[in-house]
């Protein structure tokens, strides 16, 4: 599998990025422990997960679940050394840590905890699953409003949160640092701060990109190349939408949305024509849906890595063959002409 350098001098890591959130909640433990070995084996060397992970739903009882199942793997085979890890800190709102924000004292105990269900000694790459002032992702675009932020307040937290990832990973239980739901006035924030020296450069910016959200193209897009910012794109299959197992507005038996119905805000009574044009084109094309909308991400004009997660190894097996696929310029093209007859599903 191809590789690619993350951020402009982070690890080397496969294209593809292996998805955890369903492991402990839809997935068993040994069919992950399965699906990590598949992955492997196809060459795959990086891995997302989060403290709040499972999802599907999300619950104060499965809080750290995910990552425990990955260090019960690492733990049984010994190969921790083959992946590049990635996990989060969940921030306010979220289900750990009673919903605290991100702060210096967090941030140390949460990757402490984080370590030990990992059962490693260090994370490759710690990242902040939103930012503390809230986000416009998650549907929430369509009310935005970044009056109630405070500036000062935001960069406060910035500099407290990056002093104590450099003072982390000087003690080599971080790598590297990324962002996850940021926008592009919080990367530059980042960015900025970081070089006038008060801790580690983001390198990453784990945020929703598929055919159907594509808000990162323009500003964030633009900071990504110039910036040598890596797109983690996460849900590049729009939750399943993008597979066609949905079609026809059908819920199939233990699917994601047999237990979120909306799909997180994604089902709209706009989405299913996008989401027929899209498999239209797979089926006039001879691709799989699945294995299309995940190729087109590796064929965009900034740096990214798209992370799809699997229920069944089936779904994986079949994801992973997005590797070989290459687009032609006639299906981009005509994914291009859908995107202006779509341009925002949900």
């Amino acid at each position: 599998m191809k590789t690619v350098t993350l951020g402009r001098d982070g690890p080397e890591v496969s294209r593809l990025c292996l998805g955890t959130m369903t492991w402990g909640t839809q997935t068993p433990e040994a069919d992950a422990h399965v699906q990590i070995e598949m992955a492997r084996d196809r060459g795959v060397n990086f891995m997302d997960t989060a403290e709040m992970y499972p999802v599907n739903p999300v619950s104060v009882e499965t809080i750290g679940r995910t990552e425990e199942i990955i260090g019960n793997w690492f733990e049984k085979t010994g190969r921790r050394g083959e992946w590049v890890v990635a996990t989060k800190i969940a921030g306010e709102g979220g289900r750990a840590r009673n919903g605290e924000l991100i702060s210096a004292d967090s941030i140390r105990r949460a990757v402490e905890a984080s370590l030990r269900r990992l059962k490693t000694d260090h994370i490759d790459l710690y990242q902040f699953h939103w930012p503390n002032r809230g986000s416009y992702h998650f549907r929430k675009i369509w009310n935005y409003d970044p009056r109630n932020q405070d500036r000062a307040v935001t960069e406060a937290h910035m500099v407290e949160a990056l002093e104590t990832l450099a003072a982390l990973k000087a003690e080599g239980k971080i790598g590297h640092f990324g962002l996850s739901n940021e926008s592009a006035w919080g990367m530059a924030g980042w960015l900025r701060l970081a070089e006038a020296g008060h801790g580690p450069r983001p390198m990453s910016i784990q945020n929703e990109y598929s055919l159907l959200c594509r808000i990162y193209d323009g500003d964030l897009a633009e900071l990504g190349y110039n910036e040598d910012v890596t797109l983690l794109a996460f849900s590049p299959l729009a939750a399943g939408l993008l597979t066609g197992k949905y079609a026809g507005d059908v819920i199939p038996e233990g699917s994601r949305r047999s237990i979120v119905p909306e799909l997180g805000g994604r089902v709209t009574p706009r989405v299913w024509e996008a989401v027929s044009a899209y498999l239209g084109i797979a089926s006039r094309h001879g691709l799989d849906p699945a294995q299309m909308a995940i190729a087109w991400t590796l064929t965009r004009p900034f740096p990214v890595v798209p992370i799809f997660g699997a229920t069944t190894t089936e779904q994986l097996e079949n994801a992973l063959g997005a590797e070989d696929v290459e687009l032609s310029d006639e299906v981009i093209a005509e994914i291009s002409a859908a995107h202006r007859a779509h341009p925002m599903p949900y």
